[in-house]
């Protein structure tokens, strides 16, 4: 395991906050993610569900959570089914949670094999009403390959169709988007190895670097310091590139005068980060390229101090709207006669430059539960990312951080990593003066 393992009376906690919410007599079944398949003998890399992982700390494929809080019999209350391992299983594919190191990590006294699932699953549903299951519920989601969550749905609802079944996610959600201590300081892990990472692209960022030379310097950051890897698809984005939003091919090279869009993040225990920032490729920005980052800093430092209780993401788009309108008048990108003369307009004259929301919930998803009208709580981590992107002139800029909501003052997880233009280019040109006197 990369990382240390968490408190079991965390996952103790979060059942019991489920459980709390589930109808009388009612079951709930929560199944691990598919191992992918990538060729005869190997597969993409494992992630976790991130429901399973949220009620019980378990991170391998294989695995079932079966919670039925009323059981007459208290050993069925709650019960974690792993696969069992072998020697076969053990010499090709390494360790397997033994049920001693489930019972540890999980807080759950009955750890049973898989195949046992079959047989208790009967008694939990004959001692219950209500089945509670669980599928991908975002509204962007979409895939062709069938999910291990829809199979097991299907089946259940066709060997037992005389229960009533109700939706897990929106609970889960619901309470997935208040982090406990703990799960924010593993958030804070993932903030402060992409702030090495970064550090690291300040470096050795250079003229003639292509930009997937940049993302790897970003990958052995990451993984020197116990992350599983990238939170997502990372963009190096150089030149016209930082236009695109979701850049994600990097292979340009880094030319003399551009600027280098980054957007990464790593996975950190399952937990995960998403920081932006916006350098020179050659250590100075232009003072066309300053005009426009100093801009959208100003829009950044701003919309910060609003992540308080009682915000809401499209409260904070409005507010940033507003601010961009008069920046973006001041970049000299259109005059406020335009502003007036497209107010009968569907789409505002700052959509052509800033296309996207101010920010997103990030948790155990990137993109994680909570939605823009969902009023902002302590516990509440909220990516906070202004962007300016003028396409015709090559120069794209986007500033992210991650937001935590407490009760007084908002906490930004990033503050270490450096946002302002003249920190960036001063800690390039000390880390191009160490490099010249190293050689």
């Amino acid at each position: 395991m990369k990382y240390k393992e968490l408190d079991s009376d965390l996952y103790l906690r979060n059942r019991k906050k489920l459980t709390a919410r589930m109808e009388n007599r009612s079951v709930a079944i929560v199944v691990s993610h598919d191992e992918m398949p990538d060729s005869g003998d190997e597969t993409y890399p494992f992630h976790q569900n991130p429901n399973l992982f949220y009620l019980t700390g378990i991170d391998q494929a294989k695995s079932m959570l079966l919670l039925c809080p009323q059981h007459p019999d208290p050993a069925y209350r709650e019960v974690l089914f792993l696969e069992q391992t072998n020697p076969t299983i053990a010499v090709w594919n390494g360790y397997k949670y033994t049920q001693e190191h489930a019972r540890r990590v999980s807080g759950i006294a009955s750890i049973h094999w898989i195949e046992d699932f079959e047989a208790i699953l009967k008694t939990a549903l004959f001692a219950s009403d209500t089945v509670y299951l669980e599928l991908d519920e975002e509204a962007r989601f979409s895939t062709e390959v069938e999910t291990q969550k829809q199979r097991f749905c299907r089946r259940m609802k066709e060997q037992f169709p005389l229960h009533a079944y109700r939706r897990l996610t929106p609970l889960l959600k619901d309470l997935r988007v208040r982090k406990e201590g703990l799960e924010i300081d593993q958030i804070q892990t993932a903030v402060d190895i992409t702030a090495k990472a970064f550090d690291r692209v300040l470096r050795t960022l250079r003229p003639g670097m292509k930009e997937y030379e940049v993302e790897a310097e970003l990958s052995y950051e990451f993984l020197k310091n116990g992350a599983s890897g990238h939170a997502f698809m990372p963009i190096a984005a150089s030149g016209k590139n930082s236009c695109v939003l979701h850049y994600v091919t990097n292979d340009r090279i880094c030319q003399d005068g551009d600027v280098l869009l980054l957007d990464f993040g790593c996975r950190y225990a399952n937990y995960n980060s998403d920081i932006s920032r916006t350098i020179p490729v050659n250590g100075v920005f232009s003072p066309r390229q300053r005009q426009v980052y100093e801009a959208c800093h100003r829009i950044y430092t701003e919309t910060k101090k609003h992540y308080r209780p009682g915000m809401t993401i499209n409260k904070l788009n409005k507010i940033v709207h507003g601010q961009m309108e008069k920046e973006l008048i001041g970049l000299g990108l259109f005059t406020e006669a335009d502003v007036q003369n497209n107010q009968g307009d569907a789409l505002p004259l700052i959509r052509k430059y800033y296309m996207h929301n101010i920010g997103h919930f990030l948790g155990l998803d990137t993109h994680d539960a909570g939605d823009r009208d969902l009023l902002f709580e302590p516990g509440m981590v909220v990516t906070c990312e202004p962007g300016i992107y003028i396409a015709g002139e090559g120069i794209g800029v986007r500033i992210e951080t991650d937001m935590l909501v407490t009760e007084s003052d908002p906490i930004d997880l990033g503050a270490a990593i450096p946002s302002e233009a003249e920190e960036i280019e001063r800690r390039m040109a000390e880390h191009k003066q160490s490099n010249q006197h190293l050689h």
